[in-house]
This record gives C-alpha cells, structure tokens and sequence, in this order.
C-alpha cells in the first residue's frame, strides 16, 4: 500500500472511531461499568468458609437435630477426630471461629500445615466460642484445622468458621483487570486507524470460539478433578515457590514434600509459570489452573490454524482444522479425565511439528522454523511427548532422505536441529544432569505392562459417553477425516499422486498405524517379553498416547482432502457443517459429577466452589518417581533428626526456600545431624567461617553433617546452587532467544517501517 493509501485508511478509521464513540460510548460505557458491578458483587474472596457439625470430616460421634457433630466418652476415641479439608491457602492474616459446647477440659482446636502443628488453642469449658487469629508467614500447602477430643465426657462442635482479614484470593481483581487491559487495547488498536479485514476478524471469531466451548465444562464454580491433577497443582504452586526463592530455573519446589524439597527438573515447567505468576499476584490455585487450561485451549486453536493455514489455501478447511483438533476427545480425556497437563501442553505444538517436517522436506523451505516451535513445545511440555515427536521426525527423514539430500534440504533441517537445541539447552542440561547422575527412583515409572491398557476399537466411534469417567476415542469427526482422506487419495488419486498427496498419504498412513498399536489388536502382549520392546512399552506406560499423534494426522489429511478432492466439492459445505456437528458432540460427553447447583444449602455461607478453589477438592500430590530412593513417606519428618542426644544440642534450625540454616554444639566427633531437607546434588553448605562442609546422604534421602565435637556452638548454611553448568546453559539459552528477537525484528522492519510512516506522512 502507498503511502498516500495508509494516510486514507487512517483518516477513514479516525472518521469511525469518530462515529462509533458520538453513537457509542454512553452505552459502552454503562455495559461495561455494569459488567465489572456484577463481577465484583460476585466476589467470594472475602466470604467465610463454615462449616456445620456435620460438614466436618469425621469418623466417630453423633448427628444432633442441629447438625452438630457430638463426641462423648462413650465413642472410647480421643485426639483427632474431626478435621476440616487442606488448603492451599496465602500467606496472611485469619481469623477462625468455632460455635462449641463442653462440660470438660483439655479439648484442643489445632492448626496442622504439612504434617506439623503450627498452632493450638485451648477450649475452654466456660464458654461457647473460641475466637483465635493467625498469621501464615508463607503460603500454606496442607492447612487443616483438627478437633482435638480428650476423651472425657461432652463435646458438641456446632459450627467453625475461618474468615480472611483481607481476602482469600483475587480471582475478581483479576478478572477485572484483564477485562479492563482487553478493551483498552482494542479501544487503542481501534483509535489507530488500523483495520482488520472482515475474513480475519472471522477468523478470530472462530478461533476464540472454540477455545471458549473448549473451555466450558469447566465453566463451574468448583474444580473438576482428574486422575493426576493434584500433581499438576503441585508444580504450579512449586514453581511459584521456586521464583519467589529467586531461582533462574525451578529445579527445585523447596516447600514440596512436606516441607523436604522435590525434584522439578525431570518434568518441563516452562509454561507453568504462566499460573506461577497469577499464584503470586493471589489468584487461588484453582483458577490459575482453569485460566492455564484456557490459554491450551487458545493456544491449540492458533497453532492448528498457522498450521494447516500454511498447507492448505482453502479457508474453509482452516476453520473446519482448527475446530476439530480443539474439541477432539483426546484432549478432552486429558483434561477432564486424566488431568495429564503436560500432554494437554503437548498437544498444542503437533500441528506445528506436521507442518515444520512437511516444509522441511518439500513445502516452503523457509519455514523450517515450524519445526523448532513445535519440537521445543512438547520439549518444554512433556518428556514422553516428546519422544513420539522425535521418532515422527525420525521415520520422516528416513523416508524422504533422498529428497533432502538431493534438494539440499538437510542444511534447513540442520538449522532446526541446532536452533531447538540452543533454545531448549536451558532445560536439557538439568534434565539430564539429575537422570543419570542423581539417585532418583525412575523405576516407579515402569509398572505399566502397556498391552493390560489397549484399547477396543470399537471405542474409537465413541462420541458420547455420560456414563464412562475415562473414554479413549477418534470420535465420528476425526472418523470422517479418515474417510475423506481415503476418498481423496485412495479413490480419487491413486496413480497420479503430487508430492504433497503423497505426502498425506503417509500421514494417513502414520495416523492409521498410531490407532492400530492403541489397540489390542497390536501383539503388544507378546512383543512385550522381548527386552526390548519391553523397555520402550514400559517408558512409554499407556498405548493411548499415540491418539494425540494419530488425531493430528487425521485432521491434516482430512482438512486437505477436503479442500483437494473434485469427488467431495459438490458437498463440501454439507460435509463441513456435518463434521462440526459431530465434532460438537464432545461437548456434552464430558463427564459431570450432576451436581448443577453450586451451594450445597440455602443457608450455606461457603459455596462449593468458594472452598474448592481453595485446593480442597483436589489436593497437592508428589509422586515418588522424582524423590530420592528410600525417600518413602514413613520416612519423611520436618525437625531436625540427632544421633545422639546426650552429645548434641541443636538450638536453631530456619528454613526459607532453599536455604537453611542450623546451629548446634557437639561434644562428639562421632555425632551427626540429619536436616529435613532432601540431599539433591545442586545443593552446597558452609560454616559460619565460610569453609565448605560436605554434605552426606542420611536416611530417607535427608541431609547429613558430620559434626565438630570442640563444645563450640557451629553453624551449618545451605543453599541450592547456583550450579555453573546450568548457569552457562541459561546464558546460551537467553542469547539465542536475543538473537532471535533481533533476526525477527530485521525481517519485519517494525522499528523502519514506523520511521518511515513517521518521516513521509505528507507525501503523496
């Protein structure tokens, strides 16, 4: 466009951004004014959460007409016999309330994080409300509040309250930022005269449009929970820790594990400090994950739409692309069945990795950096993820390696080769660091026999299941994909290929055999007593992860048939609204647990939702693939272990992060102490003078000192890293992203083409 044009559509987008506000904006404005009342007036932040009686978790005592929980002496139960959920609450300042009667002493309200009582309060036989504040210095992972019975005589617990001195989380502030931060950045896109073409503004449309119906089961106000969720939830709040404890990369979740420490390197984290920073602006747990989900569900819909958009010219099968691999089942069955965040995040980048390896071997050449995207996507996702996405490249430069070589298309796919490298060494390095030279127990991850969870393929037709939790399917739209592509290169190309057909029919093919080694069909069982097979089946656990794979091979072919075939143009509008249709079915598939209202009572002042986003429904979870071995629950403590009593005192032990700190005297040389800290290499210690202090592996994985025995009160710092390898790796890391900024800003010319807009904007 000449200069003279772009003055013209700016005057024409100032004359309609002229209109629109006279036309406008009263009206805008009270809509949006009365939509961010209605968030606010929808505010749970500052409610308390009660309980009555009954609510509390319990397993003895009575139910009275009230719905108060009564203990008597007649249960022969004392200590802990009634208790609220954990939380995963913000540091702060509460308040908690229990309405009570008693006719006896030595009943206790406790408050227990992690294993360990952080405080108690006495309830007194003389009155009928104990009323207690308390401060949480961190952010608590396991807060429970427990009633202590003494055994003796009567205690009724009527209700128990904990309230907020502020609030419990800013879900709403953040809501209302984001809803502000959008409309003024479109308000300011609009003012600057740009425009979007209709076609595009489509095109967004559907984009966001699917994401949001992606999205809608978990339109509730509680937390759906799934199979590995709470380890996911986990990593979350760990990575949030592990920022505020100033680490470059959250190799370690240092309040983790009852407070010991867990290993974070050998699952990717990248995209988890997306809900590491809402955790840290306050929003709860659980909408900080729902929020993640979303960006999945955005994020799929744009990568299937750059995707397909750059193989096939055809609009149409962009839209229908972008819509079926959104809402597919597999997905769904990650995210509301298996809970599976890292291959949900995978997922995302699969489309990107057809089309990098489509460009590399006979598209545009130009676009090899596809490839890097999709490849350092499921890298900085999910490790077995990104197996199968190296053994696709790898069955696909083996089967066009003469192509490459005669082409010279190996010097772009060397360049994707070493770019994702580069990027991703910031990760890789740790990564391996800590699998072949830290003492973790790997084996854990090899109890699945791969065959015992095959799939029957007449589930692949399954599109609606409101009975089945967990359901492993293609679905009727991915079927129909399937169909097309058979139609458009078995029927209708078949001896007159082009490249490209040829090219879909691999993926066709690939996608074919990816279903087949799901099933029970494949000799899975047999193949399995080779050693072998045995250790691939056994990594790899579940025979349905290749659905993701297969999905995305289907959509590709079945968005290309489409748009390709002279067989199916006569129909193509009644096939595209067909497939939608079908597609949308998984919408109303997704398993619901039936509960349609989100107060449990009319005179409830705790929602559901309101205590679950809190944690409650899920929980934190470390699984023992990553601990130390011998690092079991049973042997697990938060103090600091002595070996001899009569010969040590250790008066002082504080933990913040990754650092500690403890001073002690010992009158024996012999003597040692173990801290509550996993031994994971990385970590160092020091005295009080500075000298190192080598650090021993003591029981359960925990920390050990050899001790000075002068009666000379010593101490003993640790911290995690800074570990040079992984500094240097960082560095690489960081230049590379640079670099690539640079090459980025160079190619567009952003930076010259404003100061030439800025310098000619009079001429004609």
């Amino acid at each position: 466009m000449t200069v003279k044009g772009q003055a013209t559509a700016k005057n024409k987008g100032r004359e309609m951004t002229k209109e629109i506000s006279l036309k406008a904006k009263i009206i805008y404005g009270v809509l949006a004014v009365l939509f961010v009342v209605l968030l606010w007036l929808g505010d749970e932040g500052k409610q308390p959460i009660v309980y009555n009686g009954i609510e509390l978790q319990h397993s003895v005592g009575l139910i009275d007409s009230e719905n108060a929980l009564v203990l008597r002496d007649s249960v022969a139960r004392y200590g802990a016999v009634a208790n609220t959920p954990s939380y995963v609450m913000n540091k702060g300042a509460y308040r908690v309330t229990m309405s009570y009667s008693t006719d006896q002493k030595d009943n206790v309200l406790e408050l227990w994080e992690q294993g360990d009582k952080i405080a108690a309060w006495p309830i007194n036989h003389l009155e009928k409300e104990l009323s207690a504040d308390f401060a949480l210095s961190r952010d608590a992972k396991e807060l429970q509040f427990r009633v202590n019975y003494s055994g003796k005589g009567a205690l009724t617990v009527k209700k128990l309250s904990i309230a907020p001195h502020t609030r419990f989380y800013t879900d709403t502030w953040f809501l209302i930022a984001v809803f502000l931060l959008l409309h003024l950045a479109g308000w300011l896109y609009f003012k600057s005269g740009r425009m979007i073409s209709q076609e595009k503004l489509t095109d967004i449309l559907v984009i966001l449009g699917a994401a949001l119906l992606a999205t809608t089961p978990m339109m509730q106000p509680y937390l759906y929970n799934a199979d590995d969720l709470c380890y996911h939830l986990a990593r979350i709040e760990g990575v949030k820790d592990a920022v505020l404890d100033g680490q470059i990369g959250a190799n370690i979740l240092p309040n983790g594990l009852q407070n010991n420490g867990y290993m974070n390197a050998m699952y990717p984290y990248l995209f988890l400090y997306i809900g590491a920073f809402l955790r840290i602006c306050r929003v709860s747990l659980a909408f900080s994950y729902k929020t993640l989900i979303f960006l999945t569900n955005v994020s799929s819909a744009v990568c299937a739409y750059v995707a397909v958009k750059s193989m096939v010219k055809s609009r149409r099968s962009v839209l229908l692309s972008v819509v079926l691999y959104t809402l597919m089942p597999y997905r769904f069955t990650n995210i509301f069945s298996r809970g599976d965040l890292g291959e949900i995040l995978a997922l995302i980048f699969w489309p990107m990795v057809i089309a990098g390896l489509y460009h590399i071997v006979m598209g545009d050449r130009k676009k090899w950096y596809y490839l890097v995207i999709g490849f350092s996507g499921a890298l900085q996702s999910h490790i077995l993820s990104v197996v199968y996405v190296a053994a696709v490249c790898a069955l696909t430069v083996l089967l066009y390696c003469v192509r490459i070589v005669r082409q010279k298309r190996y010097v772009e796919l060397l360049k994707a080769a070493g770019l994702t490298v580069l990027l991703n060494v910031w990760y890789i390095v740790p990564f391996l660091f800590y699998y072949f030279k830290e003492d973790l127990n790997k084996e854990v991850l090899r109890w699945s026999g791969y065959f015992e969870q095959s799939i029957n393929l007449s589930n692949m037709t399954q599109s609606l299941s409101l009975y089945n939790k967990q359901y492993f399917s293609l679905g009727f739209a991915l079927l129909g994909c399937i169909g097309i592509g058979v139609i458009y290169l078995l029927c209708e190309r078949m001896g007159k290929m082009s490249e490209t057909d040829g090219f879909l029919l691999y993926l066709l093919v690939l996608g074919a055999a990816f279903v087949f080694m799901t099933t029970g069909y494949f000799p899975s069982r047999a193949l399995i007593a080779n050693p072998f097979f045995n250790n691939i089946a056994t990594m790899l656990q579940f025979p349905w992860r290749f659905l993701g794979p297969a999905s995305a091979c289907f959509v590709f072919v079945g968005a290309a048939g489409l748009a390709r075939s002279e067989m199916l143009k006569p129909y193509r509008n009644v096939i595209f609204a067909m497939l939608i249709g079908l597609n949308l079915l998984i919408i109303v598939s997704v398993p619901s647990d039936n509960n349609h209202v989100p107060y449990k009572n009319a005179q409830s002042e705790a929602s559901k939702g309101h205590e679950t986003k809190l944690g409650t429904s899920v929980g934190l979870f470390y699984p023992h693939e990553w601990r130390l071995i011998d690092a079991i629950d049973e042997k697990l403590t938060t103090s600091v272990v002595i070996s001899d009593f009569a010969s040590v005192t250790v008066r002082d032990y504080k933990k913040e992060g990754t650092k500690a700190v403890v001073a002690y005297t010992s009158v024996s040389d012999k003597a040692y102490i173990e801290l509550p800290l996993q031994s994971y290499l990385g970590y160092r210690a020091t005295d009080e003078l500075g000298n190192p202090v080598e650090i021993k592996r003591g029981e359960g994985g925990r920390m050990r000192f050899a001790l000075s025995g002068d009666g000379i009160e010593h101490r003993i710092y640790v911290r995690y890293g800074p570990v040079p390898g992984f500094l240097a790796a960082d560095a690489i890391s960081a230049l590379t992203v640079l670099y690539c900024l640079l090459i980025c800003v160079r190619k567009t010319g952003y930076f010259g083409k404003r100061l030439r807009n800025q310098g000619g904007s009079d001429e004609t």
